[in-house]
């Protein structure tokens, strides 16, 4: 019997770290809770701020008329009639048409699909490289910083554009290949702004309470440090689009972008050089839809720039 009631209460015994468990589990709820307040707050600065909602009107509306071009287009972005070359706008082609018979408001709306689309994949990519070791630099430091930091430098030691030119003189042009250079030319941003948020954070007396309730710097980085690092990481993806869009229309500009009979922005405006002195429609649409574009996020990344500054959360 003795026995028997000793395994009992051994078995019915309440777990050593009950306690510490529940106070770590209280302060994540009220940090998700003061996390939910601040970013309510900073909503509701960005929607008071102007040019943010012009901005945000303008991208929105930038990708109805990008991507909604299969359905909204007059015709498909190859379709092509000689006999309609060089149209002026009129009421049977809005922005009229090029030099071999394309209507060019269908060129336009499909060229801003391919921008919007190289835009949003290159800084994907460029996060997926650069937002990990910016994470792997600033938990582990020491030699693995070190590396990564010398990788940084090493690369901005190049050129953007001339180092991109040589990939794509490499890889050839094409819709994937563009992306694929863009984004592997494009993390260094994100992976110094991670790894100096992290450097930040991680000696704040949050990041100490939690080490000490027995917290294991995966749990920390993915519970604590991550969320507490994301508002300067979303202004910089934010801002980083038109500048991915920026060099797409550059590099398809001199040629080695984008392929037709893909239609790019950049290319349009290159090919419509020898023309526009007399067909000025084909040089000034996509130049005013890539500042669209670019004015657009622009407006937005600086909104949040200011919805998000910890100086007024």
């Amino acid at each position: 019997m003795g026995k028997q009631e000793t395994m009992t209460t051994t078995t019915t015994a309440p777990p050593k770290l009950s306690a510490s468990t529940l106070l770590s589990d209280q302060a994540n709820d009220r940090a998700m809770q003061k996390s939910r307040g601040a970013m309510q707050q900073a909503l509701s600065r960005f929607r008071r701020q102007k040019l943010a909602m012009v901005g945000l009107v303008i991208v929105v509306a930038l990708m109805i008329f990008g991507f909604g071009a299969p359905l909204l287009a007059p015709t498909g972005y190859a379709d092509a009639n000689l006999m309609d070359a060089n149209q002026f706008p009129s009421s049977a082609h809005w922005m009229g048409t090029d030099t071999i018979g394309h209507d060019f408001l269908s060129r336009i709306m499909y060229g801003t699909r391919t921008s919007l689309l190289v835009g949003f994949a290159a800084v994907a990519v460029s996060m997926l490289v650069g937002i990990p070791l910016g994470l792997l630099a600033g938990l582990r430091g020491g030699a693995t910083d070190f590396v990564i930091m010398r990788i940084i430098e090493i690369m901005t030691a190049f050129p953007g554009l001339l180092f991109a030119i040589f990939l794509m003189t490499v890889l050839g042009a094409g819709v994937g290949n563009i992306i694929i250079v863009i984004g592997l030319t494009s993390w260094l941003t994100l992976c110094r702004l991670m790894r100096a948020q992290l450097f930040s954070l991680r000696e704040q007396e949050f990041i100490i309470a939690a080490r000490s309730l027995g917290a294991t710097e995966t749990a920390i980085a993915v519970r604590h440090l991550l969320p507490n690092a994301l508002a300067p990481i979303i202004i910089a993806i934010t801002l980083a689009i038109p500048s991915a869009i920026f060099a797409e229309a550059g590099l398809s500009y001199l040629g080695i972008g984008i392929n037709e009979p893909t239609p790019s922005l950049g290319k349009m405006v290159a090919d419509s050089a020898p023309y526009v002195r007399v067909y000025w429609h084909l040089g000034v649409f996509p130049t005013v839809a890539i500042g669209l574009i670019m004015l657009g996020f622009s407006f937005v990344g600086d909104g949040l720039r200011d919805a998000l500054d910890p100086r007024q959360m």
